[in-house]
């Protein structure tokens, strides 16, 4: 039985307890609603409160403001909280690393601590339902981390789906408790589906071949929901094959699928307005949110707090017929399925109802953002036991732009706390230590004027005025370098960042921060020495930016202003101290340096801003190799939020540790593990690449054809996916096929308690498709002392070595030889044996059935896939002349049958090929163009050649022709 009929069935069997329950009620009693019965089933009090509810009051529910029903006692109720690592937006709460490192502890029980304990501050903000509060969690993002160059990558779990939902299914059962019926929070799944890029978000289209959709795409989002440890998803920006995701049918065909619940689903914020706006898609927001319904959605994101234009929306569908108050009592149905889970209508507000604030920031919590921080940490090189460093040698420096200081990133809540890695390592050793940012303090001169740029002193600063004679300290300014050109300038006189605030330049910010990262500049280098400062700000890539991007005086007191270039102003850059020399000078004669490089969360790559250079910046590349020839005891700290490529620096430095931006509790994390009262034991969660030529198009969705993530590439990484060091040594056993799975044995070799991720990967060597090079399938983490053997036992069955049969569109496990893999990482797997599986063989294509064009094994540059309709299905286009799909191993074409064809779109042809897109033609069926790309026609043509024997057969495509089914009978 389906997920949809379960449900259906659920509905009628509670219509027919609350019918009963009311005829038992006498007249004369004043019962509670039967809603407000915890006693009762969760399905029939759904139905009852529905059924109290009149149709304007249900429309109501379908907006993410939902008002309070006073009649009925019903406050209310808002969809979106954001607990990304820790509830965020609504005032200081424990933040814990980012997503990407909470992944890389390859710890599912450290993981379901954190949810919960992330669900339980939710609850607490509950109390007293500040502003943006809501029980209903945007959390966590399950996207796959297939390019690191996303600008969300800080925001996923892994490029691998298996581990992105073990993560966040442990992730999801602590927000929920571990209990479907009464949840802690309601957690939401971002962003189905496919939503890895940020440049033309809401207008590019993300081109799944069925394989890639379901293996990898939907593979990250299933475990959560089946496991009940999410209780919806969140429809992303992006289209996928042409159709936005707002009215993507796989929200209701597919995701409900996966569970016997109830889900509430939710569209991303505004882009219910793109249907009709950026996406074109609908030509009125009534048939626009009709649509969404109609696929899935039950919860309306959109225009913020005003609900007006969405339910006006609804009303006018139901008044033209285009939604039933079916679709309506479905839609709230789901709604207030979570509302009633989630204790809402319970006494005392249920099983989670005493939940209060002093949970937020707990003594406890703050321990477990420190093992989190400590957990996620990777150990990526350490040469000649440089780490750890000894308690003993306590005359260090840390230095680095990140020394003393921590970022925060979009999704983080208000640090309660920050203990920097400086702070943590002066913790550590009792004293205080050495320090440098290592960055450049210059003044700014216009030759123009022989002014100095100035700033304020104070908090507020001031707005930035060409007005002294001299570089005092109120003309000075550290640059902070983030690469590709960018950089930002804090006032040395206060200490805070200059940013634009849509009238003028001040130096106002405690760091850079907001949607429009107004923080940023570049400065441009000019053929006679001089500089261009040109204003870098977030806002500059957006296509509604037309201003002039330069600075410049604007007023006859100096004031700056943005001008356009040819009135910019010219700066000589005084160098009033050299970052480098400064952190030479602090390192020089020291028995150790510790350097934190990294990024800034706010400028590297963040939501809706791509990265395009993973490498450090230029200015602290200098800094390490001048620390590291400066002082021969060096480690390196690198503090970000994706694959970097670290260039020569790897070869150059004798200690590599990474980490994320990890919250409140980073420098007590990395001085735990820097002198030994950690062991490292973070597992990188996807592959670290040399160079960036190493990966295809952002844009480019298909990881089996563009040989992208650790499954498909073939190149040599820099760091592969699983990696990761530790201050001690494991050996591993032979691996022994077990019932249920596989087991080995672990030993700890080396002198040091520590944690190994035993890792269990497959390789099918022989397969009717392309299959991975290798592909997870189990992993355990350990904990081992010195010496001691354990061993793990990894749970895997045949089942888990299905793949998408594309020729019966159904999952197969194919008869053959499995290479099973053990070991450190994908890249370290020494022990092996070989599986036997008695699975299927695939039998050779059958093109006399009705085929979908989509199910291709292989196409050619030009190739599209569109959608069919805008309701539902997926077709293919062309782009090019001669762009061709392959079908391979099909059975015998017979000469004389007929080869037909569902198409639209453009005059043109489609060839029927063998052997190759060049091969003998066997037919050639022509159309004479549709209407509409949305409107087919069958064309036909006779076989004029027959295939001999199972061959491949090539469907040559005229550019503009879309394809949708096709036969040859």
């Amino acid at each position: 039985m389906t997920g949809k009929r379960r449900h259906r069935s659920a509905y009628v069997l509670a219509l027919t307890l609350v019918a009963a329950l009311g005829a038992a009620v006498p007249a004369h009693a004043d019962p509670p609603y039967p809603f407000r019965d915890p006693g009762l089933p969760v399905d029939a009090r759904v139905a009852d409160l529905l059924g109290r509810l009149t149709l304007d009051e249900k429309v109501s529910l379908l907006h993410q403001y939902q008002p309070a029903i006073p009649r009925l006692g019903i406050q209310s109720f808002r969809t979106g909280t954001e607990a990304l690592h820790g509830v965020a937006w609504l005032g200081k709460a424990t933040v814990f690393p980012q997503a990407v490192g909470l992944a890389s502890t390859w710890d599912p029980a450290l993981m379901r601590d954190v949810g919960s304990a992330v669900g339980d501050e939710a609850r607490g903000f509950q109390q007293t339902r500040p502003d943006g509060w809501g029980l209903n969690l945007w959390a966590p993002v399950v996207n796959p981390l297939r390019d690191p160059r996303w600008g969300r990558n800080e925001e996923g779990y892994s490029e691998d789906p298996y581990l992105t939902g073990a993560i966040s299914t442990a992730y999801g059962t602590g927000l929920t408790g571990g209990d479907p019926d009464h949840l802690k929070t309601a957690p939401t799944l971002k962003h189905f589906l496919a939503n890895n890029n940020e440049a033309h978000r809401d207008t590019t289209s993300s081109e799944l071949r069925p394989r890639v959709a379901k293996e990898y795409d939907e593979q990250a989002f299933k475990p959560a929901i089946e496991a009940d440890a999410a209780t919806g998803v969140m429809s992303s920006y992006n289209l996928v094959n042409g159709r936005p995701n707002t009215v993507n049918p796989a929200l209701d065909d597919t995701v409900r699928t996966w569970t016997s619940q109830r889900l509430l689903n939710v569209t991303d914020a505004y882009a219910p307005g793109n249907l009709v706006g950026s996406q074109k898609y609908y030509g009125t927001q009534t048939e626009a949110d009709a649509a969404a319904v109609k696929a899935g959605i039950d919860s309306f994101t959109d225009n913020d707090r005003d609900s007006g234009p969405t339910t006006t929306a609804i009303r006018s569908a139901l008044a033209d017929g285009l939604l039933k108050e079916s679709d309506i009592d479905k839609a709230a149905g789901d709604v207030l399925d979570v509302r009633v889970r989630l204790g809402e209508f319970d006494p005392g507000g249920g099983k989670y109802g005493s939940i209060d604030a002093s949970v937020i920031d707990s003594p406890a919590h703050r321990k477990l953002a420190r093992k989190a921080a400590t957990e996620a940490a990777v150990l990526l090189k350490n040469q000649a036991g440089a780490l750890p460093l000894r308690k003993s040698a306590k005359d260090v420096a840390v230095v680095g732009p990140l020394a003393d200081t921590l970022y925060t990133d979009w999704y983080s809540g208000t640090l309660p706390y920050a203990v920097t890695p400086k702070d943590g390592i002066e913790a550590k050793l009792g004293t205080s230590v050495a320090s440098s940012e290592g960055v450049d303090r210059i003044a700014l001169k216009d030759t123009a004027t022989g002014k100095y740029v100035t700033a304020g002193a104070g908090d507020a600063g001031a707005a930035l005025k060409e007005s002294a004679t001299t570089a005092g300290t109120d003309a000075q300014f550290d640059v902070f370098d983030w690469g590709s050109g960018v950089v930002t300038l804090r006032a040395a006189v206060n200490g805070r960042y200059v940013g634009y605030n849509w009238s003028g330049f001040v130096n106002d910010q405690t760091q850079p921060n907001g949607w429009y990262v107004q923080q940023q500049f570049e400065l441009e280098a000019q053929d006679d020495g001089t500089y261009l400062l040109r204003y870098a700000g977030y806002e500059t890539q957006e296509s509604w930016w037309t201003n002039p991007v330069y600075l410049g005086p604007t007023g006859t007191d100096g004031t700056l202003g943005l001008v356009p270039k040819d009135r910019a102003a010219h700066y000589t850059k005084d160098v009033v101290r050299s970052g480098a020399a400064d952190a030479v000078a602090a390192v020089k004669g020291r028995d150790a340096a510790v350097v934190v490089v990294g990024s800034d969360p706010s400028i590297n790559g963040r939501e809706a801003h791509d990265r395009t250079d993973m490498g450090l910046a230029p200015a602290q590349e200098s800094l390490v190799r001048a620390v590291r020839a400066a002082n021969p005891h060096t480690v390196v700290i690198v503090e970000n939020s994706y694959p970097t490529t670290l260039g020569s620096l790897r070869k150059e430095v004798p200690a590599l540790l990474w980490t994320t931006h990890a919250g409140q509790e980073t420098g007590n994390a990395l001085a735990d593990l820097l002198y030994g009262d950690a062991n490292p034991s973070g597992r990188l969660t996807q592959t670290w690449y040399r160079s960036e030529s190493d990966l295809p198009s952002l844009l480019d969705y298909d990881i089996i054809k563009s040989g992208r993530t650790y499954q498909y590439f073939t190149g040599r990484p820099l760091y592969p996916f699983g990696y990761g060091l530790s201050y001690t040594s494991f050996r591993y056993g032979k691996v022994r096929q077990v019932k249920g799975g596989y087991e080995v044995a672990v030993t700890n070799t080396g002198g040091r308690a520590g944690a190994e991720v035993v890792q269990l990967y497959v390789h099918q060597r022989a397969s009717r498709d392309e299959q991975p090079l290798k592909q997870l399938k189990a992993f355990q983490r350990v904990s081992l002392k010195p010496g001691e053997t354990r061993t793990v036992r990894l749970r895997v069955r045949p089942s888990d070595l299905a793949h998408w049969d594309v020729t019966r569109s159904r999952w197969v496990v194919e008869k053959g030889t499995y290479d099973v893999l053990v070991g450190s990482s994908s890249a370290d797997l020494p022990a092996r044996t070989a599986w036997r599986v008695d699975g299927e063989t695939i039998p050779p294509r059958d093109l006399s059935k009705v085929t979908r064009a989509e199910n291709f094994d292989d196409y050619s540059a030009g190739i599209h896939l569109v959608d069919e309709s805008k309701a539902a299905g997926t077709a293919v286009s062309a782009a090019l002349v001669g762009a061709w799909l392959k079908f391979a191993d099909t059975r015998p074409a017979k000469g004389g049958g007929e080869f037909t064809a569902r198409v639209a779109g453009s005059a043109g042809s489609v060839e029927v090929r063998l052997g190759s897109p060049t091969g003998p033609l066997a037919a050639t069926a022509r159309s004479a163009g549709t209407p509409s790309p949305y409107d087919y026609t069958t064309v036909t043509a006779k076989l004029s050649a027959a295939a001999k024997g199972r061959g491949d057969v090539y469907l040559v495509l005229g550019k503009g022709v879309r394809l949708s089914t096709f036969s040859l009978r």
